[in-house]
């Protein structure tokens, strides 16, 4: 496998038949999980996830969606297991927005964020963030703006805690706002991190393990699950 990144940023709101393929490659526990959603749109929501998932893994992996399990990591964070463990994925979803992300050479973490409106967006700046980056937030010309810089900052800090695999909240206060390199306080490890491309009114961010920059001809954005 080649040193790659790719993301994909899909809509929950998938044709049936997309729905359809999404389902039909999960595994007998994915299939579990989602049936136990109580929401239709909440099953929708995993079962597209998840597929999407496993198509952009498939696709890379050269092998069946269906043919590959995940495990848990020393953190938790989901892993492919053997023969597949070195690729490394990640997923996330946000309103009605689903990100996904493969890594061939590094571990990585992927977050999609909606833009919230009447959210408080500078107490909770103020709260959860360092005070450089309250101020920016506070220093938004207008609502909509103010939650612009909130879930910008917001995506990258969970994107470089999921490629790390650790908790948010302790990292929650490490300083992302026009960074290229972060280090997460726990576990204590520099991550890269970058925005990618997202439909309006929301954010998204990427993150790698480690200092080494993004190989930018590498890096891959799809809006859709039309290639899947």
């Amino acid at each position: 496998m080649t040193n790659l990144l790719r993301v994909w940023i899909v809509p929950v709101d998938v044709p049936p038949d997309t729905a359809a393929r999404c389902l039909d490659v999960l595994d007998d526990g994915e299939r579990a999980r989602a049936a136990a959603f109580l929401r239709p749109r909440d099953r929708q929501r995993f079962t597209v996830a998840h597929g999407a998932l496993r198509f952009l893994a498939a696709r890379e992996l050269d092998t069946r969606p269906g043919a590959f399990t995940w495990t848990p990591g020393p953190h938790g964070k989901p892993e492919l297991a053997p023969p597949w463990s070195g690729l490394h994925t990640s997923l996330s979803h946000s309103g009605d927005m689903i990100a996904a992300a493969i890594s061939t050479g590094r571990p990585v973490g992927i977050d999609i964020q909606h833009l919230v409106p009447g959210l408080d967006t500078v107490a909770l700046s103020a709260r959860f963030f360092p005070p450089d980056e309250a101020g920016y937030v506070a220093a938004g010309p207008d609502a909509g703006a103010r939650a612009d810089r909130f879930a910008h900052l917001w995506a990258r800090k969970e994107a470089v805690v999921k490629a790390a695999g650790g908790r948010l909240w302790p990292n929650l206060k490490i300083a992302v706002h026009g960074r290229d390199v972060v280090t997460c306080a726990e576990p204590q490890t520099a991550h890269r991190v970058l925005d990618v491309p997202a439909p309006a009114g929301f954010r998204a961010a990427v993150g790698l393990t480690g200092a080494t920059p993004f190989t930018a001809p590498l890096i891959t954005v799809t809006l859709g699950l039309n290639s899947a």
